[in-house]
């Protein structure tokens, strides 16, 4: 039989005590440049970046050259402008940046990512205008690469005919920029309709119908009020934009600017009040 010797204590765990004035650190901090590089991580860890984007400056550099090889002086193209007929291919190649655009946005909703998105910050505008931040970037500075690369090697065979021009000459290396710019506003309002369509289909076809449509269709109505509007409707302002020497009834290059800009802006404005409003 055992027994307990009564001179043996049982030694008593000593409560452990919180220092309520001690502050909780998270196990991780947000901070813009880490939310930046998180949507950095997203867009390019996606195939369908690289292949938007690699079909977009195909068709701008492919288009060019043969813009370019095919043209004779005193033909049918001889009153475009040098820019605008050597970065022909821009009207299919937005249209892929816009579509990437769409996908930045309505493609993490499709998915189902956006809410791993929102719960990292719950703050949620931040992760709207990461994306928008890191998407602009990108498409800026890729298309005006490529449209640099296509206006010189274009220029390889227009240097004998009426159509020669040099990036030093007046006008034409802001409207390199310019049709770059034009892109990438372009593009970010399709980035602020894929978010607020939250659908890659419904946000496609709004673009085509009301950015690109839509504008053709007022152009019917034979007021001066509405053809003065159109002028600073996008794709207008966009040609205006892109354009070396001034196009005849469209905006001034600052103003088409400022109209893109505006645009884009109402856009993501949008996008940003119900993305606060709407669960994800």
């Amino acid at each position: 039989m055992t027994t307990t010797d009564p001179t043996v204590t049982t030694p008593t765990a000593t409560p452990t005590t919180v220092d309520p004035t001690a502050t909780v650190r998270p196990p991780y901090r947000i901070t813009p440049a880490r939310v930046l590089r998180s949507e950095w991580h997203k867009l390019w860890s996606l195939r369908s970046t690289w292949i938007t984007i690699g079909s977009a400056a195909a068709l701008i550099l492919g288009i060019g050259l043969i813009m370019g090889a095919t043209y004779t002086s005193g033909g049918g193209d001889s009153d475009v402008d040098t820019v605008i007929l050597t970065l022909y291919g821009t009207l299919l190649g937005q249209l892929c940046i816009a579509v990437l655009g769409i996908l930045v946005t309505a493609g993490e909703y499709s998915t189902g990512m956006i809410r791993a998105s929102l719960t990292a910050v719950p703050t949620r505008l931040p992760v709207l205008w990461a994306k928008a931040a890191v998407f602009a970037v990108s498409a800026f500075t890729i298309m005006f690469v490529t449209a640099l690369i296509t206006f010189s090697t274009a220029q390889l065979f227009l240097h004998d005919t009426d159509q020669s021009a040099s990036l030093a000459d007046p006008g034409v290396l802001r409207a390199v920029a310019g049709n770059s710019a034009a892109i990438t506003l372009l593009s970010l309002i399709g980035l602020g309709l894929g978010a607020l369509l939250r659908s890659v289909p419904g946000a496609i076809g709004a673009f085509i119908g009301g950015v690109m449509i839509v504008p053709e269709i007022l152009g019917m109505i034979p007021y001066e009020t509405v053809e003065t509007a159109i002028r600073y409707f996008p794709t207008q302002a966009a040609g205006a934009l892109g354009s070396a020497t001034p196009i005849p009834d469209t905006a001034t290059p600052g103003a088409a600017l400022l109209a893109l800009f505006l645009w884009a802006a109402a856009s993501l404005g949008a996008a940003g009040l119900l993305l606060r409003r709407r669960d994800a």
